[in-house]
This record gives C-alpha cells, structure tokens and sequence, in this order.
C-alpha cells in the first residue's frame, strides 16, 4: 500500500492541472515517490484525485497510476460519476462478493404430440396441471384379438408409459369394452344356432341339402360383393365347401362305411361353418330370445383380449368400462341430447340431428374428417348390419344422422327406456361412458387411424351436443394402420394374424421392439423383414448388456471401482450426454421412439469401439463409465415397457415358467466353472495334452449352449460368461457350424501359402521386392514408407507362422 502521510498540496496542484494526460503523468510521478506499506487507509485527497479518472491508464510507463487506480477501485467498489457522493465498502478494507447473473442457457424442449384435430404436431399442454385424462376406445369382444389390435395397445401403452415415466405427467388412463354390438349380436346368435344344430346331428343328406340351401343364399351375398378382396375371399371360401361337399356325396352314392361317412360329415360340418351360421342366423335368428346367450359371448373373448395384453405387457386401465354396465348412463345422456334440441326420437329409435348440430354457431359437425362428411358406406358401416336395413334408413331426416339408440328387434338384446325397448348406438357409448368419468373435456383421447370417421367425429359431435362445449378433447391421437407383408390386414377377409399365433412366433419384447422401430402414427408393416429387424436389434442391445455384466462380475476392491479418466472415456462420456440429449429432443418430437432407438444403437456402437479398443490394449474398460451408459439404456427400455420385469441392468434372465432370478441365481457358480475351466486349460496347453483342451472345447460349444450357456474365450483375457435365451444359442451354433466348413477350408488355403509368395500376385500393387519376398516399392516404383513396410512385415511374419503351423500338421499326419 502506498503510505498516506505524503503531502496533500502535491494532490492539489495535480488537480490543477486541466490537460488529462499531463494529469496522469504528474500524478504517476507523484506515487513514485510514496512507498507502499500495508494496512493503508484512503485519504480524501486520494478519493478527491481517483474521481476525475474514468479508467486506469493503457499505457504500461504508468504503472504506478494503474496499481493506485486498481486498489481504490477494489475498496470503493468502482470509480464514482463526477459530482456523486463516493462512499466507502460496508467494512473497511475487504472486499464485497461481485454481482452474480444466471448463464442465460437454452430454452427447455417442449413436448409435442401430432393432434388428428389439427392435423400437426401441438405443444402438449394438459388442462390441470401435471394431470392427464385419457380416453381409449377399447375392443369390440366378439373373436380373438389380433395385430391390428396389439398395433393400437401396444403404442397407445408406450406413449402413455412415456408420459408417465418419462415426462412425469400424472395420468389417468380409462378404456372401454364394447359388449353390445351388432357384430356381436351375430356373431353370438349364429354360434348358438351352428351348436344346436351340430348337436342334432343331421343324417347325410339333410346336413348336404342344408349346405347346397346355404351355398345359394351365400351366391346372392356374392353377386352383391363389389369389393374385389372380399369377393375373392368369398369366392375361396365357396370354392371349398364345394370340396368339401364333393367326399360325403361320392360316399352316400358308393355305400361306403358309416364310419368313413361320418369323417366326411365332420369335415363337411368344419368347413362349412360359417355358410351354415349364417344361413341358420338368416332363418331362425329372430327366434333367439335368450339375454344371457349375447353376454356369454363377449364375457369369453374379453378375458381373452385380457390375457392377450398381459402377455404383451400392456399396462391395463386404470379404470375399465363396459356398455351394458353403463345402460342408464347411456339413456340418460341420449335424453339430455335430446332436450338440448340436437337428436329426435323415430318409431323407437333416436338419431342425432347433423344439420341441427352443424348449423349451430357453438358447432361443427366432422372435425377429424370433413371431407368424410356425406360418405354413406362409411355412415353405415358406422351404423353396424343389423340397422341399415330399407325401415331403419327411412326413419332418419338427413342420411347422415345417426343412431344415438336402437329400437331392439326380434333376436337382439333390449332394456327398457323412454322411447321402448331398445339397446344403445356405437358412437353414443363411448361418449357416455367417458363423459361420466372424465367430464366435460378430456386431454387425450386415442384409437386406431380407421376410427377418425364416423365412430369418432360421431363421438365429438353427440358430446358436445350434451356438454354444449366445443372442446370435448383437446389431443386426438390416432395409431396408423398395420398390414400384413404388404396387404390390408381385415378381419371380414379373414387376413389376420391372432396375438396368440403371434406370440408363438416371436416374444412380446420384440414385437414391441418392432413397433418402437417405426412410428406411432403410421403404417406398420407386420412382416419376416420388420422382425428380423427388431430381432437383430434386441441381439445387438443383449450383447452389450451381457459384456457390461461380465466387466462388473470381475473382482475389484472399493477405490479400484474408480479409475482415472483418460481421453478416451472424457469422449466417450461426451457422447453419451449428446445421445441422451438427442434422446430427449426426439421423444419431445411426438415421442419419436424410432429415432430414440437408432440414438441407443449408436451409443451402443460407441461402447463397443471402446471396449475393442480396451481389449486390444489388454486393459479393463472403465466400469462405473459403462454401468452407467448400461444403467440408462435399461432404464429407457423399461420405459418403454421391453424389459417386462424389474432389472437391474439389461434384459432380466428367467428360469422356464417361474420368477426365478436365473442370472443371479446360478451365475456364480458359472463363473467358478469358467475359473476351473480355464485353470484346466492352461495346464493342458503347458503339459500339450490336446485331448483335454478338446474336451474343454466341446464344454463351451456343445454342452453349455443346451443349457442357454455361452462361454467366449478370448486370447490373453478371462474367459467372457453370458446367459442368453437357448433356442438363440442353439440356433447360433448351428449357424457356426454351417459356416464351419468353409471358413476351415479359406483357413487351410491360406495355411498353404508359403510366406515367400504371399505377396508375389499383388503385381497391382508392388512392382519390386526384396530376396524374401516383401514388397519394395509400389506399381509407380516408389519406394514404400517405413509405415507401410512394417505393416506388410508383421503380414508377413503372421503368414509365416501359419505356414510352419500347416507344415507341422502335414507331418503329424493332421491334413490329408
């Protein structure tokens, strides 16, 4: 510090002086002349001078100035404007902390959803806070579910998982089960007539002369088919009844045995089944009166569907609604549309007013489809086949009115209500049911792509009509279509693969790796190559999990848990928050989950490339690095619902049948085997006993497989453990053993090459060498770099010892 007691009249002459420049300097001389000692206090003259300065000189001569500026400054906390009072630090002679400002960051990645409503992708904004109302349309329980269904469920379950677990939203899933239906209906009545007739067992004849009867009402469905799929189906199905018909009738005609005759009669009763229900349905389906035969049926196929979506680990609703437990709602809410001037009753029945609703001010009629508006096939299949006949469609004002609830004919189920005896339309069930439980507007509602016109524009307008809002949902999320290797997947053309058949096939964790490899909203192509697809990719993350595994499974003490941090881990741990930032920008982007995946895929493929890298340097990789890459891709799969049960890391390993934790059930004594193994080996290799290291070959590549068991040995490293599904590695080994032979053989054609020739035929790439043969200079003459004349001497060197190896066996008699 500068010593204070010089004289003030040198400051005061210093502030004489008019000329800024001249002033610095003359002040620069005069603290030259003071010495600095600690524990200096300011004088006013030094305050006083300070003040006419805006900044310390640039000029390094003035040092002086600059060190005297730069102390007041700290003290005072900044120079003072001219004519402004200068006060002093709250404590004399230390320092305040410096003002902080936030880093100004990024903006957070906003959650969209692609909203059928508006046809883009909407920043997703529930209405109460973090909670989330979600409506889906449930199946229609007549016949087992199939792809189709599980394209829906199965999305419909990872955006909700996503939203839960992933985004933190609070979400309220409701889904409902259509039991009552037309289709049912049918279906129910024709199954009960098919089993009584079945039981009265028909005598040849008449069973042929009902079929020949069926077959001509099925011909008038035929030439009334205009679509070109279905007819051909029809014409497929006719053409094998006609087949079917041809053995019973060559066997009442030649007498043949009761017993050979009554195998064609249940052949002839098995592929005639669908001609005879509906022929039966046709003509005695009026007469079924029986409640409890329509109820039996869907009750079966809803515990079907049940069974179907645990086994594919769909999460089930929170809450589970059925029609015919929600009669009253529905009748109550039909009178409400009603009284609010939007539907009319007609001989029994009620129909929505569309030109009504559509001319209101507060509505619009055909928000997800307007240009569906109008589409009388696509109203009447609304409508279902048991309510578009002449009667029906002329009790309507408008074509396109629909039934908010049907008069109940002869044959089909009823309750009682204000305007008869009758049972609820399609689209009013879904809006009773979820009005009741939702209320006036929900968040999300969801279905498949095929339901947009009518069932849920029809949906929107009768909920509206009764809440007299215009904002019933805010989010309409609607799955895309699935074909089958290429063709429309229908049930009405019998083109469709069941969830059982599926499951035969293919496990729920890669059907649903399938569906995460493509998009939500578009069409999924259920074929061999989109399987192969999801296979190679569960293959390709099972392998990483198994490698992380095998690395923490080796022994280390506490502190060797941490390592130091070369390049290669900084990058690697670089790439990793890249990824899973990439990760998050792709689920905020409609829940991306295809690009999610080829980000995991990458970051996997890193792991890999340093792994390798490891492993050639004969280190360790680092594992508290990669457990927790490991840690997170586990935990994303779990979000996605492909890992079913909890895991600590990667794909759980369960014992056939039971909740057995296998991997950590039998992978210690595994391990000690793999120990043994490998101790056994060494001795046979020093002692050359190559009968014993056969029989330890035969241990990893024949028995170990069978029991879901691989073993990887690698040269210089422990042995590597791995327990994986047994049909995979049985499959793998027989690949191996396929390409066995011919690899063996490449091997051996190469062992004969004497290391001397191996590079004489590459006269497109050397032009000169050397007495032993390695190449000199190359085509152009030049001599070749030291770099690469090493690489091709450790060739070299490498040919050389397989060319002794060869020579030895040609001499032990090994190679004929």
């Amino acid at each position: 510090m500068w010593d204070s007691s010089g004289p003030a009249p040198a400051y005061s002459s210093i502030l004489s002086i008019s000329d800024e420049a001249a002033r610095v300097q003359a002040l620069n001389e005069h603290l030259s002349t003071r010495s600095y000692v600690r524990g200096y206090s300011l004088s006013q003259a030094d305050v006083d001078v300070f003040r006419q300065l805006s900044a310390p000189p640039a000029d390094t001569r003035l040092f002086h100035v600059a060190r005297w500026f730069r102390h007041i400054e700290a003290i005072l906390g900044g120079p003072c404007g001219r004519g402004e009072p200068c006060g002093r630090q709250a404590s004399k002679g230390r320092r305040e902390q410096p003002q902080w400002s936030p880093p100004a960051g990024s903006p957070p990645c906003k959650l969209r959803l692609y909203n059928s409503l508006t046809r883009s992708k909407d920043v997703f904004i529930p209405q109460h806070g973090k909670k989330v109302t979600w409506y889906c349309c449930g199946p229609t329980v007549y016949d087992a579910s199939h792809m189709g269904h599980a394209r829906s469920y199965i999305s419909f379950d990872i955006l909700r998982r996503v939203l839960r677990d992933y985004f933190g939203y609070d979400v309220f899933y409701c889904m409902n089960i259509t039991d009552v239906d037309d289709k049912i209906i049918r279906r129910a009545r024709q199954n009960y007539l098919f089993e009584q007739y079945r039981e009265k067992q028909p005598p040849a004849a008449q069973l042929l002369d009902d079929v020949h009867a069926a077959l001509k009402l099925f011909s008038v469905k035929l030439r009334e088919t205009t679509d070109p799929d279905k007819k051909q189906m029809l014409e497929r199905i006719q053409h094998a009844v006609k087949l079917a018909a041809e053995p019973l009738e060559r066997a009442m005609q030649s007498d043949l045995p009761a017993a050979v005759a009554d195998g064609c009669e249940e052949a002839l009763l098995a592929e005639a089944k669908d001609l005879l229900s509906d022929w039966l349905d046709c003509a005695l389906g009026s007469e079924v009166t029986d409640n409890s035969i329509f109820s039996q049926l869907p009750k079966f196929w809803e515990e079907e569907f049940h069974r179907d979506m645990e086994a594919l680990n769909v999460l089930p609703p929170d809450v589970l609604t059925r029609v015919s437990e929600y009669v009253p709602e529905i009748v109550n809410f039909v009178q409400k549309i009603v009284d609010n001037g939007y539907g009319y009753a007609s001989n029994g029945s009620v129909y929505f007013d569309t030109a009504k609703f559509a001319s209101s001010e507060r509505h619009s009629y055909g928000k997800l489809v307007p240009e569906a508006v109008g589409d009388q096939k696509a109203l009447q299949e609304g409508e279902g086949d048991l309510s578009i006949s002449a009667d029906r469609l002329s009790e309507k004002r408008s074509p396109n009115d629909f039934a908010l609830w049907k008069a109940s004919k002869p044959g089909e189920p009823s309750w009682p209500c204000p305007w008869g005896k009758g049972r609820p339309g399609w689209h009013i069930e879904c809006s009773a049911m979820a009005g009741t439980l939702l209320g006036a507007s929900m968040d999300i509602h969801g279905g498949g792509f095929d339901l947009r016109f009518p069932h849920h524009d029809n949906e929107l307008a009768q909920s509206e009509a009764y809440f007299e809002n215009d904002c019933w949902v805010r989010y309409f999320l609607h799955t895309g279509h699935l074909t089958i290797a290429g063709c429309k997947m229908s049930k009405s053309l019998k083109n469709f693969i069941t969830i059982k058949d599926a499951l035969k096939k293919h496990s729920a964790r890669q059907l649903r790796l399938a569906f995460l490899m493509h998009s939500w909203k578009d069409t999924l192509d259920y074929s061999s190559n989109t399987m192969e697809s999801a296979l190679q990719y569960e293959k390709f993350m099972n392998e990483f999990f198994l490698n992380v595994k095998d690395i923490l499974r080796a022994p280390v003490d506490i502190t060797g848990r941490f390592e130091k941090w070369e390049d290669e881990e900084s990058e690697l741990n670089e790439s990793f928050y890249d990824k899973k930032a990439a990760v998050h920008e792709a689920l905020c982007d409609n829940v991306d989950t295809r690009t999610v995946l080829e980000e995991m895929r990458a970051l996997v493929s890193r792991c890999n490339l340093y792994m390798a890298a490891r492993k050639a340097a004969r280190r360790r990789p680092n594992r508290a690095l990669l457990e927790s890459i490991a840690l997170y891709l586990t935990h994303m799969l779990t979000i996605f619902g492909a890992i079913e049960e909890e895991s600590s890391l990667g794909f759980p390993v369960r014992g056939p049948g039971t909740s057995l934790d296998l991997e950590s059930t039998v992978m210690p004594y595994l391990q000690v085997l793999s120990e043994f193994r490998e101790g056994v080996r060494k001795i046979a290799r020093e002692q050359k006993v190559p009968e014993v290291l056969q029989l330890s070959d035969a241990l990893r590549d024949d028995i170990l497989p069978e029991l879901g068991v691989r073993f990887e040995d690698h040269e210089g490293l422990p042995t590597v453990v791995k327990l994986g599904d047994r049909e995979a590695l049985l499959r793998e080994r027989e690949e191996k053993r396929q390409v066995r032979p011919v690899f063996q053989a490449a091997k051996l054609a190469k062992m004969k090459i004497p290391p001397s020739e191996m590079f004489l035929s590459e006269s497109d790439k050397y032009s000169k060498f050397d007495e032993n043969g390695l190449p000199t200079h190359d085509t152009e003459g030049k001599e070749l770099s030291k770099g690469r004349a090493k690489k091709l001497r450790k060739l070299f060197e490498a040919q050389e010892k397989l060319y002794k190896e060869y020579l030895q066996a040609v001499q032990t008699g090994s190679f004929q």
